[in-house]
C-alpha cells in the first residue's frame, strides 16, 4: 500500500473506542496530519476480538495495573491536552459493557460516511471517556452521531446497518488485519515505509514513529492552539 502523494506516508490508526490511550494517539495523530508529509487512515477495529486472538487482557484486570492505570491516564489526559476522566462505574462501563455495538457503528460511519468518522469517533471517546455516559445503547450511539454532525436519518440509517453481515464482516476483517500486522492492543499504528508496513503500539510511541517516517516531533500538540474537541 503506498501514500497518495509525492513522498507521502500512508499512516494507519487501528483503534477501539473503549481505549482510552486510542483516544490519545488519535488527537495526536489528528493534529500531525497536518504538519507530516502523511496519509492518515483511520482503521477501527474490535479490541476484545484482538485480545481474545492474541491471549491478552485489558491492563485494568491486573489490580496493580489497574492501580497505576487510574494515575497514568489523569497525568496523560493533562499532557495531550485531551479531557479524559476515568468513568465512575469503571468495570461496568468499559470492562463488562465492551465496545461491539459502537465499534460496528463506527464501522457503518466509515463505509458509508467517511467524512464523519473522525468526529463520529471522537464523539464516542467524549461520552464514555469524558462524560461517563453509556456508548452501548441505540438511543447513545444516536446521540453520538448528532454531536458529530450526522443528519437523524443518516444516522438511523447506520444504526440499522450494524446489526448487517457487511458492517460486522468488515470490523472483523479490519481487526484481522491488525492481527497480521501483528497488532496485540490498541491504539496500534502501521507506518509503510519503503514498501515495508511498521507496528508501532500505544499512544506514547508517536516520537519513534516520526524518527522512522523522517519527521519531526514537536510534542503531543505541535501548534499553539488549543486541541478542537
Amino acid at each position: 500500500m503506498a501514500g497518495g502523494g509525492q513522498g507521502r506516508k500512508l499512516v494507519e490508526l487501528f483503534y477501539d473506542v473503549v481505549s482510552p490511550y486510542s483516544w490519545l494517539g488519535f488527537e495526536t495523530l489528528c493534529r500531525y496530519q497536518h504538519q507530516w508529509n502523511i496519509d492518515l487512515r483511520f482503521r477501527p477495529v474490535f479490541l476484545a476480538g484482538i485480545m481474545k486472538e492474541t491471549g491478552n487482557q485489558p491492563p485494568a484486570m491486573l489490580p496493580k495495573r489497574a492501580e497505576y492505570m487510574m494515575s497514568d491516564i489523569k497525568r496523560m489526559g493533562k499532557y495531550y491536552q485531551v479531557p479524559l476522566q476515568i468513568p465512575k462505574d469503571f468495570f461496568g462501563m468499559v470492562i463488562r459493557s465492551g465496545s461491539l455495538s459502537a465499534m460496528r457503528f463506527i464501522t457503518a460511519v466509515d463505509m458509508t460516511q467517511p467524512q464523519f468518522l473522525e468526529p463520529a469517533s471522537r464523539a464516542l471517546w467524549m461520552r464514555l471517556w469524558c462524560r461517563d455516559e453509556d456508548i452501548t445503547q441505540p438511543d447513545s450511539l444516536l446521540a453520538a452521531a448528532g454531536e458529530a454532525g450526522l443528519p437523524s436519518e443518516v444516522a438511523q440509517k447506520l444504526l440499522a446497518m450494524t446489526s448487517t453481515p457487511e458492517v460486522k464482516n468488515r470490523l472483523k476483517e479490519t481487526t484481522e488485519v491488525a492481527l497480521k500486522y501483528g497488532a496485540f492492543g490498541v491504539p496500534s499504528v502501521v507506518a509503510h515505509v519503503n514498501g515495508e508496513p511498521q507496528l508501532f503500539f500505544g499512544c506514547d510511541r508517536l516520537e519513534l514513529l516520526g524518527s522512522v517516517i523522517g519527521e519531526r516531533w514537536l510534542g503531543p500538540v505541535p501548534t499553539a492552539s488549543k486541541p478542537r474537541l
